[in-house]
Protein backbone atom coordinates (compact mmCIF):
# COMPACT_ATOMS: atom_id res chain seq x y z
CA UNK A 1 0.00 0.00 0.00
CA UNK A 2 1.31 3.64 -1.04
CA UNK A 3 -0.40 7.14 0.96
CA UNK A 4 -0.01 10.14 -1.43
CA UNK A 5 -1.48 13.22 -0.57
CA UNK A 6 -2.41 13.48 -4.19
CA UNK A 7 -3.20 10.77 -7.08
CA UNK A 8 -3.41 11.96 -10.30
CA UNK A 9 -5.20 9.42 -12.99
CA UNK A 10 -3.19 10.60 -16.47
CA UNK A 11 0.25 12.06 -17.96
CA UNK A 12 -0.67 13.99 -20.79
CA UNK A 13 -1.04 17.53 -20.17
CA UNK A 14 -3.20 18.77 -17.71
CA UNK A 15 -1.93 16.21 -15.49
CA UNK A 16 1.55 16.75 -15.46
CA UNK A 17 0.25 20.75 -15.40
CA UNK A 18 -1.45 19.74 -11.90
CA UNK A 19 1.07 17.51 -10.50
CA UNK A 20 3.79 20.62 -11.02
CA UNK A 21 1.20 22.87 -8.95
CA UNK A 22 0.61 20.53 -5.95
CA UNK A 23 4.13 20.14 -5.93
CA UNK A 24 5.44 22.78 -5.34
CA UNK A 25 2.86 23.44 -2.47
CA UNK A 26 4.97 20.52 -0.72
CA UNK A 27 2.87 18.15 -1.58
CA UNK A 28 3.58 14.41 -2.08
CA UNK A 29 2.12 13.80 -5.51
CA UNK A 30 1.72 10.32 -7.73
CA UNK A 31 0.62 10.57 -11.73
CA UNK A 32 -0.92 7.00 -13.15
CA UNK A 33 -1.16 6.05 -16.30
CA UNK A 34 -1.79 3.25 -18.82
CA UNK A 35 0.46 4.26 -21.35
CA UNK A 36 4.21 3.04 -21.70
CA UNK A 37 5.14 6.78 -21.68
CA UNK A 38 4.01 10.40 -20.40
CA UNK A 39 2.66 12.73 -22.75
CA UNK A 40 1.81 10.86 -26.10
CA UNK A 41 -0.44 13.58 -27.40
CA UNK A 42 1.68 16.21 -26.36
CA UNK A 43 4.41 14.52 -28.75
CA UNK A 44 1.84 14.02 -31.54
CA UNK A 45 0.17 17.38 -31.47
CA UNK A 46 0.95 20.30 -34.05
CA UNK A 47 2.93 17.55 -35.98
CA UNK A 48 5.07 16.91 -33.77
CA UNK A 49 6.05 20.73 -32.97
CA UNK A 50 2.73 21.48 -30.20
CA UNK A 51 0.51 24.08 -30.59
CA UNK A 52 1.13 24.86 -27.22
CA UNK A 53 -0.99 27.89 -26.78
CA UNK A 54 -1.99 30.52 -28.56
CA UNK A 55 -1.74 34.67 -28.27
CA UNK A 56 -5.49 35.28 -28.59
CA UNK A 57 -7.65 33.58 -25.96
CA UNK A 58 -11.10 33.90 -24.88
CA UNK A 59 -14.10 32.22 -23.65
CA UNK A 60 -15.66 32.51 -27.02
CA UNK A 61 -12.95 29.94 -28.50
CA UNK A 62 -14.54 27.15 -26.27
CA UNK A 63 -17.30 24.74 -26.32
CA UNK A 64 -19.33 23.93 -23.41
CA UNK A 65 -23.15 24.09 -21.79
CA UNK A 66 -21.29 25.96 -19.87
CA UNK A 67 -19.87 28.95 -21.73
CA UNK A 68 -18.70 31.12 -18.77
CA UNK A 69 -17.19 27.80 -16.88
CA UNK A 70 -13.84 28.03 -18.18
CA UNK A 71 -13.39 32.05 -17.56
CA UNK A 72 -12.37 31.83 -14.44
CA UNK A 73 -9.30 29.27 -14.93
CA UNK A 74 -8.19 30.97 -18.16
CA UNK A 75 -7.74 34.31 -16.49
CA UNK A 76 -6.03 32.82 -13.37
CA UNK A 77 -3.51 31.31 -15.72
CA UNK A 78 -3.40 32.49 -18.93
CA UNK A 79 -1.36 31.89 -22.24
CA UNK A 80 1.08 34.78 -21.11
CA UNK A 81 1.68 32.56 -17.92
CA UNK A 82 2.38 29.17 -20.05
CA UNK A 83 4.94 31.39 -22.53
CA UNK A 84 6.74 32.55 -19.28
CA UNK A 85 6.98 28.25 -18.60
CA UNK A 86 8.16 28.05 -22.05
CA UNK A 87 10.74 31.38 -21.99
CA UNK A 88 12.17 29.82 -18.54
CA UNK A 89 12.76 26.46 -20.27
CA UNK A 90 14.38 28.06 -23.02
CA UNK A 91 12.18 26.51 -25.64
CA UNK A 92 12.64 28.32 -28.80
CA UNK A 93 9.14 28.86 -30.87
CA UNK A 94 7.21 30.79 -33.10
CA UNK A 95 4.07 32.19 -34.05
CA UNK A 96 1.72 30.75 -37.55
CA UNK A 97 -1.32 32.12 -38.49
CA UNK A 98 -3.90 33.33 -36.11
CA UNK A 99 -2.01 33.39 -33.09
CA UNK A 100 -0.79 29.87 -32.77
CA UNK A 101 2.47 29.25 -30.96
CA UNK A 102 4.41 25.91 -32.14
CA UNK A 103 7.71 25.05 -30.81
CA UNK A 104 10.89 25.82 -33.22
CA UNK A 105 12.06 22.46 -32.93
CA UNK A 106 10.03 19.48 -31.50
CA UNK A 107 7.09 19.05 -29.41
CA UNK A 108 9.47 16.69 -27.03
CA UNK A 109 10.98 19.93 -25.52
CA UNK A 110 7.83 20.84 -24.17
CA UNK A 111 7.50 17.69 -22.19
CA UNK A 112 10.55 17.59 -21.23
CA UNK A 113 10.37 20.41 -19.72
CA UNK A 114 7.00 19.34 -17.94
CA UNK A 115 8.85 16.20 -16.52
CA UNK A 116 12.14 18.21 -15.67
CA UNK A 117 9.29 20.07 -12.90
CA UNK A 118 7.86 16.57 -12.12
CA UNK A 119 11.15 15.77 -10.83
CA UNK A 120 12.37 18.86 -9.35
CA UNK A 121 9.12 18.76 -7.30
CA UNK A 122 9.69 15.18 -6.48
CA UNK A 123 6.23 14.08 -8.66
CA UNK A 124 6.58 10.43 -8.61
CA UNK A 125 4.78 9.07 -12.59
CA UNK A 126 3.79 5.73 -12.72
CA UNK A 127 3.16 4.14 -15.74
CA UNK A 128 2.04 1.14 -17.59
CA UNK A 129 -0.70 0.78 -14.60
CA UNK A 130 -4.17 -0.22 -15.10
CA UNK A 131 -6.13 0.55 -12.53
CA UNK A 132 -8.89 -2.09 -11.72
CA UNK A 133 -11.06 -0.20 -8.87
CA UNK A 134 -11.57 3.23 -7.39
CA UNK A 135 -13.67 3.97 -4.49
CA UNK A 136 -13.81 6.73 -1.70
CA UNK A 137 -13.32 5.45 1.77
CA UNK A 138 -15.25 6.57 5.08
CA UNK A 139 -12.78 8.73 6.01
CA UNK A 140 -12.84 10.70 2.43
CA UNK A 141 -9.93 10.13 0.83
CA UNK A 142 -9.91 7.66 -1.90
CA UNK A 143 -8.35 4.01 -2.65
CA UNK A 144 -7.27 2.28 -6.03
CA UNK A 145 -6.69 -1.17 -6.65
CA UNK A 146 -4.20 -1.08 -9.85
CA UNK A 147 -1.72 -3.52 -11.61
CA UNK A 148 0.99 -1.92 -9.54
CA UNK A 149 -0.37 -2.51 -6.34
CA UNK A 150 -2.89 -0.82 -4.11
CA UNK A 151 -2.96 3.18 -4.04
CA UNK A 152 -4.22 5.56 -1.45
CA UNK A 153 -4.79 9.31 -1.61
CA UNK A 154 -6.40 12.26 -0.12
CA UNK A 155 -7.50 13.93 -3.30
CA UNK A 156 -7.70 12.20 -6.98
CA UNK A 157 -7.55 14.15 -9.93
CA UNK A 158 -8.97 12.94 -12.92
CA UNK A 159 -7.16 13.81 -16.09
CA UNK A 160 -7.93 10.72 -18.67
CA UNK A 161 -8.52 12.59 -21.39
CA UNK A 162 -11.37 11.94 -23.93
CA UNK A 163 -11.73 9.38 -26.59
CA UNK A 164 -10.17 10.98 -29.31
CA UNK A 165 -7.00 9.26 -30.57
CA UNK A 166 -7.74 5.55 -28.95
CA UNK A 167 -4.85 4.32 -30.86
CA UNK A 168 -2.67 6.74 -28.36
CA UNK A 169 -4.74 4.82 -25.46
CA UNK A 170 -7.63 7.47 -25.28
CA UNK A 171 -10.45 5.21 -23.14
CA UNK A 172 -13.98 6.34 -21.37
CA UNK A 173 -12.27 6.33 -18.01
CA UNK A 174 -13.40 9.17 -16.36
CA UNK A 175 -16.69 9.14 -17.96
CA UNK A 176 -16.89 5.91 -15.73
CA UNK A 177 -15.72 7.38 -12.69
CA UNK A 178 -18.20 10.42 -13.16
CA UNK A 179 -21.04 8.34 -13.04
CA UNK A 180 -19.79 6.07 -10.71
CA UNK A 181 -19.90 9.07 -8.25
CA UNK A 182 -23.38 10.12 -9.74
CA UNK A 183 -21.74 12.85 -11.89
CA UNK A 184 -23.40 14.13 -14.98
CA UNK A 185 -21.57 13.52 -17.61
CA UNK A 186 -22.98 15.23 -21.12
CA UNK A 187 -23.08 12.97 -24.38
CA UNK A 188 -19.41 12.81 -26.30
CA UNK A 189 -18.67 13.01 -30.23
CA UNK A 190 -15.73 13.75 -32.26
CA UNK A 191 -14.68 16.94 -32.37
CA UNK A 192 -12.17 18.95 -34.56
CA UNK A 193 -12.42 15.99 -37.22
CA UNK A 194 -12.68 15.55 -41.05
CA UNK A 195 -16.25 15.14 -42.52
CA UNK A 196 -17.14 12.28 -44.52
CA UNK A 197 -19.19 12.21 -48.16
CA UNK A 198 -22.32 10.69 -49.10
CA UNK A 199 -22.32 8.58 -51.59
CA UNK A 200 -23.26 10.54 -54.17
CA UNK A 201 -21.02 13.41 -53.29
CA UNK A 202 -18.14 11.01 -52.80
CA UNK A 203 -18.31 9.60 -56.54
CA UNK A 204 -18.51 12.85 -57.61
CA UNK A 205 -16.10 14.78 -55.23
CA UNK A 206 -13.61 12.07 -54.31
CA UNK A 207 -11.41 12.74 -57.46
CA UNK A 208 -10.75 16.07 -56.21
CA UNK A 209 -8.87 14.56 -53.41
CA UNK A 210 -5.58 16.76 -52.38
CA UNK A 211 -7.12 20.18 -53.93
CA UNK A 212 -7.08 23.13 -51.16
CA UNK A 213 -9.06 26.29 -51.47
CA UNK A 214 -9.62 29.09 -48.90
CA UNK A 215 -13.26 29.20 -47.74
CA UNK A 216 -15.98 30.21 -45.81
CA UNK A 217 -17.54 27.40 -44.00
CA UNK A 218 -20.68 27.96 -41.78
CA UNK A 219 -22.99 25.92 -40.11
CA UNK A 220 -25.95 27.60 -38.29
CA UNK A 221 -24.60 30.77 -36.97
CA UNK A 222 -21.42 29.85 -36.83
CA UNK A 223 -18.65 30.73 -39.57
CA UNK A 224 -14.97 30.16 -40.33
CA UNK A 225 -12.92 31.57 -42.74
CA UNK A 226 -9.87 28.79 -43.31
CA UNK A 227 -8.66 27.09 -45.50
CA UNK A 228 -10.26 23.80 -47.09
CA UNK A 229 -9.02 20.27 -48.06
CA UNK A 230 -10.61 17.60 -50.38
CA UNK A 231 -10.12 14.08 -49.17
CA UNK A 232 -10.94 10.58 -51.02
CA UNK A 233 -13.53 10.26 -47.91
CA UNK A 234 -14.70 13.67 -47.45
CA UNK A 235 -13.51 17.18 -46.48
CA UNK A 236 -10.84 18.15 -43.80
CA UNK A 237 -8.32 21.03 -43.03
CA UNK A 238 -8.71 23.86 -40.82
CA UNK A 239 -12.13 25.34 -42.13
CA UNK A 240 -13.79 22.16 -41.69
CA UNK A 241 -11.69 20.78 -38.69
CA UNK A 242 -13.31 24.10 -36.75
CA UNK A 243 -16.79 23.72 -38.05
CA UNK A 244 -17.00 20.17 -37.07
CA UNK A 245 -16.94 20.72 -33.55
CA UNK A 246 -20.02 22.30 -34.18
CA UNK A 247 -21.76 20.42 -36.63
CA UNK A 248 -24.50 17.62 -36.40
CA UNK A 249 -25.34 14.55 -38.15
CA UNK A 250 -28.01 15.60 -40.86
CA UNK A 251 -27.30 19.36 -40.60
CA UNK A 252 -25.90 20.85 -43.82
CA UNK A 253 -22.77 23.23 -44.03
CA UNK A 254 -22.68 26.47 -46.48
CA UNK A 255 -19.39 27.04 -47.99
CA UNK A 256 -18.19 29.86 -50.20
CA UNK A 257 -15.21 29.20 -52.14
CA UNK A 258 -14.61 32.76 -52.88
CA UNK A 259 -14.53 34.75 -49.86
CA UNK A 260 -12.29 37.79 -50.74
CA UNK A 261 -14.61 39.06 -53.57
CA UNK A 262 -18.11 39.23 -55.09
CA UNK A 263 -17.80 37.23 -58.24
CA UNK A 264 -20.82 38.82 -59.32
CA UNK A 265 -19.40 42.03 -59.60
CA UNK A 266 -16.60 40.80 -61.37
CA UNK A 267 -18.36 38.47 -63.63
CA UNK A 268 -20.64 41.31 -64.55
CA UNK A 269 -17.33 43.71 -64.96
CA UNK A 270 -15.89 41.24 -67.18
CA UNK A 271 -18.90 41.24 -69.39
CA UNK A 272 -19.59 45.15 -69.80
CA UNK A 273 -15.64 45.18 -70.89
CA UNK A 274 -16.93 42.72 -73.44
CA UNK A 275 -14.46 40.16 -72.54
CA UNK A 276 -14.87 37.18 -74.87
CA UNK A 277 -12.98 34.26 -72.23
CA UNK A 278 -14.68 31.17 -71.29
CA UNK A 279 -15.93 31.06 -68.12
CA UNK A 280 -13.78 28.04 -67.09
CA UNK A 281 -10.88 30.20 -68.13
CA UNK A 282 -11.92 33.57 -66.40
CA UNK A 283 -12.48 31.62 -62.61
CA UNK A 284 -9.89 29.44 -62.78
CA UNK A 285 -7.79 32.66 -62.20
CA UNK A 286 -9.01 31.71 -58.72
CA UNK A 287 -10.44 27.61 -58.58
CA UNK A 288 -8.61 25.10 -59.85
CA UNK A 289 -10.41 23.60 -62.76
CA UNK A 290 -11.28 20.35 -61.64
CA UNK A 291 -12.85 21.75 -58.89
CA UNK A 292 -15.02 24.14 -61.56
CA UNK A 293 -15.85 20.99 -63.64
CA UNK A 294 -17.35 19.28 -60.43
CA UNK A 295 -19.79 22.04 -59.27
CA UNK A 296 -20.60 23.62 -62.29
CA UNK A 297 -22.10 22.75 -65.73
CA UNK A 298 -20.53 22.91 -69.23
CA UNK A 299 -23.22 25.15 -70.20
CA UNK A 300 -21.93 27.74 -67.97
CA UNK A 301 -18.37 26.78 -68.10
CA UNK A 302 -18.68 27.09 -71.59
CA UNK A 303 -20.46 30.46 -71.73
CA UNK A 304 -18.16 33.57 -72.90
CA UNK A 305 -18.28 36.38 -70.25
CA UNK A 306 -19.72 38.94 -72.12
CA UNK A 307 -22.08 36.62 -73.57
CA UNK A 308 -23.38 35.91 -70.18
CA UNK A 309 -26.92 36.87 -68.58
CA UNK A 310 -27.88 38.17 -64.93
CA UNK A 311 -29.62 34.89 -64.73
CA UNK A 312 -26.18 32.58 -65.78
CA UNK A 313 -23.98 34.93 -63.49
CA UNK A 314 -26.22 34.86 -60.48
CA UNK A 315 -25.93 31.19 -60.73
CA UNK A 316 -22.57 30.57 -60.83
CA UNK A 317 -22.24 33.03 -57.86
CA UNK A 318 -24.66 31.33 -55.76
CA UNK A 319 -22.91 28.06 -56.31
CA UNK A 320 -19.76 28.74 -56.08
CA UNK A 321 -20.23 31.30 -53.19
CA UNK A 322 -23.02 29.25 -51.20
CA UNK A 323 -21.91 25.74 -51.98
CA UNK A 324 -24.28 23.39 -49.81
CA UNK A 325 -22.83 20.15 -48.24
CA UNK A 326 -24.52 17.58 -46.31
CA UNK A 327 -21.88 15.46 -44.81
CA UNK A 328 -22.62 11.87 -44.09
CA UNK A 329 -20.87 11.76 -40.58
CA UNK A 330 -17.09 12.66 -39.50
CA UNK A 331 -13.92 10.22 -39.21
CA UNK A 332 -15.07 9.47 -35.80
CA UNK A 333 -12.62 9.52 -32.83
CA UNK A 334 -9.92 8.15 -34.84
CA UNK A 335 -8.68 11.22 -36.04
CA UNK A 336 -10.74 13.56 -33.79
CA UNK A 337 -7.90 16.30 -32.26
CA UNK A 338 -10.81 16.28 -29.01
CA UNK A 339 -13.91 15.36 -27.64
CA UNK A 340 -16.77 17.86 -27.47
CA UNK A 341 -18.74 16.91 -24.14
CA UNK A 342 -18.13 15.44 -21.01
CA UNK A 343 -18.34 16.00 -17.16
CA UNK A 344 -20.89 18.56 -16.89
CA UNK A 345 -19.13 21.96 -15.76
CA UNK A 346 -22.07 22.27 -13.64
CA UNK A 347 -20.60 19.92 -11.21
CA UNK A 348 -17.58 21.17 -10.99
CA UNK A 349 -16.08 24.26 -9.09
CA UNK A 350 -14.72 26.72 -11.83
CA UNK A 351 -12.06 28.21 -8.88
CA UNK A 352 -10.67 24.30 -7.67
CA UNK A 353 -12.07 21.81 -10.69
CA UNK A 354 -13.29 19.91 -7.55
CA UNK A 355 -16.50 18.05 -7.64
CA UNK A 356 -19.04 20.00 -5.41
CA UNK A 357 -20.56 16.79 -4.32
CA UNK A 358 -17.31 14.55 -3.86
CA UNK A 359 -15.14 16.55 -1.98
CA UNK A 360 -11.70 15.51 -2.87
CA UNK A 361 -12.70 14.69 -6.63
CA UNK A 362 -11.58 16.69 -9.36
CA UNK A 363 -11.71 16.34 -12.82
CA UNK A 364 -9.57 18.69 -15.46
CA UNK A 365 -8.52 19.03 -18.86
CA UNK A 366 -10.50 17.40 -22.14
CA UNK A 367 -12.81 14.81 -20.08
CA UNK A 368 -14.32 18.36 -18.83
CA UNK A 369 -17.03 19.30 -21.18
CA UNK A 370 -14.51 22.28 -22.26
CA UNK A 371 -13.67 22.17 -25.97
CA UNK A 372 -11.64 24.33 -27.60
CA UNK A 373 -11.14 25.37 -31.35
CA UNK A 374 -8.24 24.29 -33.52
CA UNK A 375 -4.87 26.44 -32.68
CA UNK A 376 -3.95 26.25 -29.26
CA UNK A 377 -6.86 26.55 -27.28
CA UNK A 378 -7.27 23.05 -25.78
CA UNK A 379 -3.84 22.86 -24.50
CA UNK A 380 -4.25 26.11 -22.77
CA UNK A 381 -7.27 24.57 -21.19
CA UNK A 382 -4.92 21.53 -20.28
CA UNK A 383 -2.59 24.02 -18.94
CA UNK A 384 -4.94 26.58 -16.85
CA UNK A 385 -7.63 23.42 -15.59
CA UNK A 386 -4.09 21.82 -14.08
CA UNK A 387 -2.98 25.00 -12.47
CA UNK A 388 -6.06 25.41 -10.89
CA UNK A 389 -6.84 22.03 -9.18
CA UNK A 390 -2.88 22.09 -8.41
CA UNK A 391 -3.43 24.80 -6.34
CA UNK A 392 -6.22 23.23 -3.93
CA UNK A 393 -5.63 19.62 -3.96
Amino acid sequence: MDNSNVIIIGAGASGLMCAIEAGKRGRKVRVLDHANRAGKKILMSGGGRCNFTNYTVEAANYISHNPHFCKSALSRFTQWDFIDFVHRHGIPYHERLHGQLFCDDSAKDILNALLAECRQYGVVIELNCRIDKLQQTENGGFVLDTSLGERRSDSLVIASGGLSIPKMGATPFGYRVAEQFGIKVWPTRAGLVPLTWQDDDGRRLAPLSGIAVACRASCGERTFRENLLFTHRGLSGPAILQISSYWRPGETLSIDLLPEFDLVERLKAARSNGNNTKLQNLLAEYLPKRLLQALLDDNYLLAAAANCSDKQIDAVATRLHTWTVKPNGSEGYRTAEVTVGGVDCDSLSSKTMQCLQVPGLYFIGEVVDVTGWLGGYNFQWAWASGWCAGQYV
